[in-house]
């Protein structure tokens, strides 16, 4: 009973999780609102042609990514509702067997321990069953993500082609390990310093 109880307030945590899975992802789509809107961006940029976009503003205001948490918190209270229901049945369950057996209302020794091992595929059914749900929101999670980062993507290059951002950074309160959302590959140096080392290393 008591891995139903984690498991379902597991369930309950998904909600902070997907927030913080969509931040994570969606810190590769703040960039479309709030530099269309800032002139003296521009104008920076006109000497530096980089910005940045504020990550947790576009959790906040960003339509598909409200969508999709809606979408995600509606599935969450379904996946809960449904747990809940199974456990008060399984509960139900247990202290029915409970009764009778306290009661000697079965009549062999036999019976009783077949309704006993009932109760606890029950039980382990149940868990089951939750940790397939969880698995599969988590699933639909990880989906969903990888939709909006590619849609982002697009979109940013359609927005890139009008603004020739060099570079495009995320910020925020929870910022991902890489901030950069979107970089000209002519700044990419990976190919020249994977060979500077590669002859550090052979020369050592």
């Amino acid at each position: 009973m008591k891995n139903v109880h984690y498991v379902i307030d597991g369930v309950l945590a998904v909600a902070v999780i997907i927030l913080f899975v969509l931040f994570l992802s969606g810190n590769r789509n703040v960039n479309k609102t709030s530099k269309a809107e800032s002139p003296a961006a521009n104008e920076f940029t006109s000497s530096l042609p980089v910005a940045y976009i504020d990550a947790d503003l576009l959790i906040e205001k960003y339509f598909f990514s409200i969508d999709l948490n809606e979408q995600i918190t509606k599935k969450n209270e379904n996946t809960r509702a449904y747990l809940a229901q199974q456990q008060r049945n399984l509960q139900t369950a247990i202290e029915s067997f409970q009764y009778r057996y306290q009661n000697n209302a079965f009549a062999t020794q036999e019976r009783a321990q077949q309704e006993q091992q009932r109760v606890i595929r029950q039980q382990q059914e149940l868990e089951d069953t939750a940790d397939k749900m969880q698995m599969e929101l988590m699933e639909e999670i990880q989906r969903l993500n990888i939709q909006m980062r590619d849609t982002i993507v697009s979109h940013l290059k359609e927005y890139n082609q009008v603004k020739n951002y060099h570079i495009i950074f995320s910020t925020g309160s929870s910022n991902t390990v890489n901030p950069i959302i979107f970089a000209d590959d002519a700044y990419n140096i990976t190919d020249e310093v994977i060979e500077f080392l590669n002859k550090k290393w052979i020369s050592k």
